[in-house]
């Protein structure tokens, strides 16, 4: 099986690319929705940011803007943030990559925003990243509701520089020429790495 880690800045497509890699066959293992698990009611992060941050619970579950506007106050505290959910999302991930490997799937794909910056590119075997200009991307991230221009320059301050993570790639996608064009270079990938 081909472990393939995609990711890409925020808006440049990187959930659609995935949806359409799913629709080609390959499984999927997405750390921003395990993230999303641990954060909802009942999930293993909850009562760990209840002792540190008590006011981002909200009826048992933690309250993403809420916990946004603490990491803006303080950026130091999303390291301490990171120290217990990599390890939280990593247990989850080799739980999928064992399941892909039982189902007998050619392709696993690791959808992981922060892919290059924490040295997850070691462990798979080819990297994709997504791609728009960043005025494309400016624009699709900031018509999502609860966006600000500052919230976008503190999560473009922890990413890599979209240049950057496309000379360290395997393969590029060009998200801004249509869904259909996507999903060519998305079948053109899976055919590439399946035969």
């Amino acid at each position: 099986m081909i472990i393939l880690g995609l990711t890409g800045s925020v808006g440049m497509g990187k959930t659609t690319a995935a949806q359409m890699f799913k629709d080609a066959g390959a499984a999927i293992f997405d750390a921003d929705a395990q993230v999303h698990k641990l954060y909802a009611k009942g999930g293993a992060a909850v009562p760990i940011l209840r002792a540190v941050f008590p006011d981002v619970i909200i009826d048992g579950a933690i309250d993403r803007a809420r916990l946004s506007v603490h990491l803006q106050k303080d950026p130091l505290q999303i390291k301490v943030l990171e120290s217990f959910i990599h390890p939280m999302v990593a247990q989850a991930r080799a739980e999928t990559i064992s399941k892909a490997v039982d189902e007998g799937r050619k392709v696993l794909v690791i959808d992981v925003p922060l892919l290059f910056e924490t040295g997850g590119e070691k462990l798979v075997d080819k990297t994709v990243v997504v791609s728009a200009p960043a005025l494309v991307q400016r624009a699709r991230v900031l018509a999502r509701e609860g966006m600000s221009v500052e919230k976008l320059d503190m999560i473009l301050s922890r990413q890599m520089p979209d240049a950057e993570k496309k000379t360290r790639a395997d393969y590029v996608i060009d998200t801004n020429k249509g869904l259909d064009f996507t999903r060519e270079q998305v079948q053109k990938i899976m055919k590439e790495l399946t035969g």
